[in-house]
């Protein structure tokens, strides 16, 4: 058998070194003149787009393939075609044919070490990377080679970072989003709502706004497509947003608002600039070029709104940055210049992608720099004390050694979404969904001997380990449907979200026009008074108390507006008292302001303010408090103004509850403080 191996090594070692190029030519192929011209004619077609200035790799692929079919034993095609991999979406796919290349010519290119180099690395074959870019490096004096040895310094650092993170891969699934969004063309750009029920992404298909090619990329131009989920994990077919927002050129998506009301969209004009458009009901509005404080004549690429929409965070290569792309971040309604976001997060390589989550302080971004393991990498930094944290390599297999980028994530942090091209896709670059699992429960060990053999009585109990929580995003998703509570018709109505300890409105949202619906990001660590208003009908509150670290939740709350009819009783839920007292708390002025406000703009409205209690405690003393409370409210409108005369108050302590006091949550909304209109 040793001998035999022994034979085996050297014959493969003979066919290896006698290996020799075979040429394009009568000599070789004269018994097949037409394919033989076929195959010339061909190269030629090949070789004008690769050697195009630039050059056209994908299209020089197609020529160079069928050329290949014909004689794969070509160095120099095999080396171009490779070459055209490197340059494609599937890169990894170069090595084979740089391989062969090599195999067939060891001295094909002055570049061949550094092929092979990156063929193995874009395959994730680290070790075996490393020992061809070490060969790649210039002889020691050789001139103009700086920029070279640097790069192949930056790409060996690349596959030691992603032999590191290889060693020990993200818990993960990694899942194709399916045919309702990914299509045999190129899909990509996903970027969705907060609660995934919307993803809108970027797709070069047919059908296409103009139906017209690229000139010189080849393809459909970009155009916007929209899905909706259906079910756990389906989403329906994709649709075209429409003229409104494509265009018969290019159309990327670049960020949507976490309530899916507002898109940030990519034109090609003035070097690359960002756009917004509003949802309306059901259309869009024709995107509107964001100022010259964000676009500048360079290239504004990506970006991503704040969860209160005051803020943006946005990709230039402007003047001035730390690298070849910087983030960036700006106060969208003020007059100051964006701010750099500094060396923590932006490198001397380029960053891309940005992505800020609906918690306000946890940043998604691609990098070149950092510890990437090739190309753009994905990483998360965290707002700690007003300083971002060291970023965060998001690992393997979510990164690879090819180019991971435009990554957005749900509120949940349960899912995040990105395009990759993979073998498994519908064609082309695919969207994908990222399914976060957390960290890997360890196991229990017991010291008794588990042989079943050895026990008289039957195993009664299994040692299971505690379960370990997967890491859920600080941030509660409120959401629901404003409708007229007569017609039950949807309304389009203002939603205020109210710092109650500052007493101030933070953001401002609408409902849709056509649903009524409304989605709003609420992070923790803060008391929220939420305000849903339209002109003509009484106001709405609630309130969220959101301590600091509350993890993620859900809340479906639908919202009827009432008409100021004589009868109608409005909760007002943030007006709040020290405990078992009737003196109004701080946190209550932005409630009781805006129900002056109401008093002030009507002056014919009479009010009843009324106090409620559960039925914890003694009935009288419930029925005092009460009184006591409501008729502070009252004190403090007289107090700003308000006739006496078109206010009284009552005390009904628990005679009118709301709900059965059966539990904490129904005590809680019997405890309450409300105004009845008596008059108007």
């Amino acid at each position: 058998m040793y001998k035999y191996l022994i034979a085996c090594l050297l014959l493969t070692a003979c066919t290896t070194t006698s290996a020799q190029s075979v040429e394009f030519s009568k000599d070789r192929f004269g018994n097949d003149k037409d394919g033989l011209k076929a195959a010339q004619k061909d190269l030629k077609a090949g070789d004008a787009f690769y050697e195009s200035d630039p050059p056209r790799y994908e299209q020089a692929l197609v020529f160079y393939l069928k050329a290949q079919q014909f004689n794969p034993n070509n160095d120099q095609l095999n080396l171009k075609i490779g070459d055209c991999y490197l340059h494609s979406g599937f890169k990894p796919r170069a090595l084979e044919y740089l391989q062969r290349a090599y195999q067939l010519n060891p001295d094909v290119s002055p570049r061949i070490h550094y092929l092979l180099g990156r063929g193995l690395h874009l395959n994730a074959k680290w070790n075996e990377a490393i020992a061809e870019y070490k060969r790649a490096v210039p002889a020691t004096g050789a001139k103009n080679t700086a920029g070279l040895v640097l790069d192949i310094q930056k790409k060996i650092k690349e596959c030691e970072n992603g032999r590191r993170l290889a060693a020990k891969p993200s818990r993960v699934f990694i899942d194709n989003a399916g045919p309702g969004v990914n299509s045999p063309y190129p899909d990509y750009g996903p970027v969705i709502t907060a609660d995934e029920s919307v993803i809108l992404f970027t797709s070069r298909r047919e059908g296409s706004t103009g139906g017209k090619t690229d000139p010189e990329l080849g393809g459909y131009f970009e155009d916007i497509y929209q899905s909706s989920r259906e079910g756990k994990d389906g989403w329906s077919a994709a649709r075209n947003l429409g003229e409104n927002i494509n265009t018969d050129g290019h159309d990327a998506t670049v960020g949507l608002a976490p309530d899916g009301q507002r898109l940030l969209v990519y034109l090609e004009d003035n070097g690359g600039d960002l756009h917004q458009a509003e949802l309306r009901g059901t259309e869009w509005s024709r995107p509107q070029k964001l100022g010259s404080r964000i676009n500048s004549r360079l290239h504004e690429s990506s970006a991503s709104y704040t969860p209160d929409g005051r803020h943006l965070f946005f990709v230039s290569d402007k003047e001035g940055g730390l690298g070849s792309r910087d983030i960036y971040r700006i106060e969208m309604e003020g007059r100051g210049p964006a701010q750099n976001l500094g060396s923590v997060i932006n490198t001397s390589y380029g960053e891309e992608g940005v992505f800020l989550h609906p918690d306000g302080k946890t940043m998604y971004f691609s990098s070149e720099g950092h510890d990437a393991m090739g190309g753009y990498d994905i990483f998360k930094s965290v707002l700690e004390n007003g300083k971002w944290s060291k970023p965060e390599n998001l690992g393997w297999p979510i990164n690879t050694p090819d180019d991971d980028v435009f990554f957005v994530i749900s509120a949940s942090g349960r899912h995040g979404y990105y395009s990759s091209f993979r073998e498994d896709g519908q064609g082309g670059k695919d969207i994908y969904r990222i399914t976060f699992l957390g960290p890997e429960k360890p196991p229990v060990l017991s010291q008794e001997d588990q042989l079943l053999a050895s026990r008289v009585q039957p195993v009664k109990e299994t040692l299971l380990a505690p379960p370990v929580a997967i890491v859920a995003a600080q941030v509660t998703i409120l959401k629901g449907v404003v409708t007229e509570e007569a017609s039950r018709q949807p309304l389009e109505a203002t939603i205020d979200v109210i710092d109650n300890s500052l007493n101030q409105v933070i953001a401002s949202f609408q409902s849709n026009a056509k649903s009524g619906r409304y989605l709003v990001s609420l992070p923790s660590g803060v008391n929220y008074g939420i305000v849903v208003r339209k002109d003509g009908y009484l106001f709405h509150s609630e309130n969220f108390d959101l301590p600091a670290g509350a993890a993620y939740s859900e809340v479906v709350k639908d919202v009827a507006l009432k008409k100021l009819d004589v009868g109608v009783k409005v909760v007002l839920n943030n007006i709040f008292f020290d405990f078992d007292k009737a003196t109004l708390r701080k946190e209550s002025t932005s409630e009781l302001e805006r129900l002056h406000k109401l008093l002030a703009e009507t002056p014919a409205l009479r009010l009843e303010i009324s106090g409620h209690t559960d039925n914890v405690g003694n009935a009288a003393y419930n029925k005092d408090l009460s009184q006591r409370r409501a008729k502070a409210v009252v004190d403090y409108l007289v107090g700003k103004g308000i006739d006496k005369g078109r206010l009284t108050f009552a005390g009904y302590g628990d005679t009118q509850p709301v709900a059965p006091n059966t539990t904490k949550a129904n005590r809680q909304l019997n405890r309450r403080t409300e105004f009845k209109v008596t008059g108007k």
